[in-house]
């Protein structure tokens, strides 16, 4: 979708937003021509939480405009800073319910070591799941396709010219060619043993400190590109800067970089008592891939598109609201 059809599609949703607040409504939900229940949820109040950064922000206002058109009352309080104090939240039962990653579930949340993560991302949310449901009461919906990992980009430009289009390729480029290997990361990358060190390892090379620079993780995606101080660099998947700036991820062969999918996490006994909230937003889980979340991520980042309006034009078009 071009910039000026984006302009007259958001004055057209906004222009409708208006009509439809002046206008009232009675049945507290969407209209009738999506898929979405417009009474699923009537005479339900929810909260709905999300860490602060645009991929949960997107995520979090999916949600709340899921379930107020299923006619739920929704309390909105997505954009809480970090995992700890969004899950503390969760925990002390402030909000309901907020999207969450798989290997942070693991990790941060259980306290296991990451390096010992199932490396299939399927049985890494099995073991989360059934985990967190009997530690902690959390439900885990539908696990997503959406996978926000550690991965290695290069320019398309680089991948073409130099043949390198897995970690296996860039092992063998260190070899034989490490002034082309240049490679730029943030200061956590280089030093967490899911990083760099146990990419490293795993690969069976080391890059001389020489063609390793260290960088702000946003500067990366434009440094590609030029390729003057690095030709590859530290990257998460589902950034919507990944497309925009023609950059190709690297595919992992050897399975090193733990999954990061998403799923919705949401209180037991709030699930218990409102299961049709895993019928409405599990078919949106499974919809969501990181072709998806780079694309509504780049929307915000890049185009400067307003969260909410992101959120609802996606779900417009894919018929989960009306």
């Amino acid at each position: 979708m071009g910039n000026a059809s984006k302009a007259v599609r958001l004055t057209a949703l906004f222009t409708g937003l208006a009509l439809a607040a002046a206008c009232g409504g009675d049945d507290g939900g969407g209209g009738d021509g999506g898929e979405g229940d417009s009474d699923a949820l009537s005479g339900a109040s929810l909260s709905v939480g999300s860490k602060e950064f645009t991929e949960q922000l997107i995520l979090g206002q999916i949600t709340v405009q899921v379930l107020a058109d299923a006619g739920a009352e929704v309390e909105d309080q997505t954009g809480i800073t970090g995992t700890t104090n969004v899950r503390q939240a969760l925990a002390s039962e402030e909000i309901d319910m907020y999207w969450e990653y798989t290997g942070t579930g693991y990790s941060e949340i259980l306290g296991n070591d990451i390096s010992s993560a199932p490396t299939d991302g399927q049985e890494l949310y099995d073991t989360v799941a059934e985990e967190d449901l009997s530690e902690n009461g959390v439900e885990w919906l539908a696990l997503s396709p959406a996978n926000n990992t550690y991965a290695i980009a290069t320019s398309a430009q680089t991948s073409d010219d130099i043949g390198v289009a897995s970690l296996s390729d860039y092992s063998e480029l260190v070899s034989s060619d490490p002034e082309n290997a240049t490679m730029c990361a943030a200061s956590e990358f280089l030093d967490r043993a899911d990083g760099f060190p146990g990419l490293e390892e795993t690969y069976g090379f080391e890059l001389p400190d020489s063609a390793i620079t260290e960088v702000e993780l946003g500067i990366i995606y434009t440094q590609l590109p030029e390729g003057d101080r690095c030709k590859f660099g530290e990257v998460f998947e589902t950034d919507g800067r990944i497309p925009e700036n023609d950059l190709v991820v690297l595919e992992d062969d050897e399975n090193f970089f733990v999954a990061y999918n998403l799923a919705l996490t949401v209180n037991e006994g709030v699930l218990e008592e409102y299961p049709e909230i895993a019928d409405l937003m599990n078919p949106i889980s499974e919809a969501l891939t990181t072709e998806t979340m780079q694309q509504l991520n780049a929307q915000v980042d890049v185009e400067s598109l307003p969260v909410e309006a992101v959120a609802e034009m996606w779900l417009q078009d894919n018929d989960f609201i009306g």
